[in-house]
């Protein structure tokens, strides 16, 4: 990877990882025709939901849970070593509300996410307000594990885009054009 963002492009914009815009490989090497774009924790198994794939979904949804009530306790530990410095109201407050609004706001992005790529040079800028609102960011992963794996949806329009675009292109140029017979007519 060339830039912070880890999306892959050069200062240029041109892609270095071998995929297209969309994150789809470009071709498969076996077919001939594009391949899904893998989802950390669930490989390429959301394409045909094989794999283990209902397994593997409610494992993410409860590692996040667990992971989101482990720092929501972290969280409470660092409210009360505030509370025993005797720092003031004003501070103790201060942090809570950071803390909440940053949550909210990393799981409205991190939702938004989930249907639509987000921007990288936005996303780079706003890591911090994300990495402040990790519980949010968790949330999101668990709530989305109900329904499907996180990006599954905006991955299969892609993955399913790529594959018609590929059908169509290959059906125009069926064969090979030298053995075309050419009508030479005489005039």
């Amino acid at each position: 990877m060339s830039d912070e963002t880890g999306t892959g492009t050069d200062t240029t914009g041109t892609d270095t990882t071998g995929t297209d815009t969309t994150g789809t490989d470009k071709t498969d090497t076996a077919t001939g025709g594009p391949r899904p774009e893998e989802i950390r924790f669930f490989g390429t198994a959301w394409v045909d939901h094989s794999g283990g794939y209902a397994l593997r979904r409610a494992a993410v949804g409860v590692g996040a849970l667990i992971a989101a009530a482990a720092g929501c306790l972290v969280l409470r530990l660092a409210y009360q070593g505030l509370a025993i410095a005797d720092v003031g109201s004003f501070v103790n407050v201060l942090v809570v509300v950071m803390f909440a609004v940053c949550s909210a706001f990393a799981f409205t992005r991190t939702w938004s996410g989930f249907t639509q790529r987000p921007d990288p040079e936005r996303q780079a800028s706003l890591r911090g307000f994300m990495t402040i609102g990790f519980v949010g960011v968790l949330v999101a992963h668990a709530l989305r594990c109900l329904t499907e794996a996180p990006g599954e949806k905006l991955r299969r329009q892609e993955y399913e885009t790529a594959r018609d675009q590929y059908q169509r292109r290959t059906a125009r140029r069926a064969g090979n054009p030298a053995r075309k017979p050419r009508n030479n007519k005489k005039r």
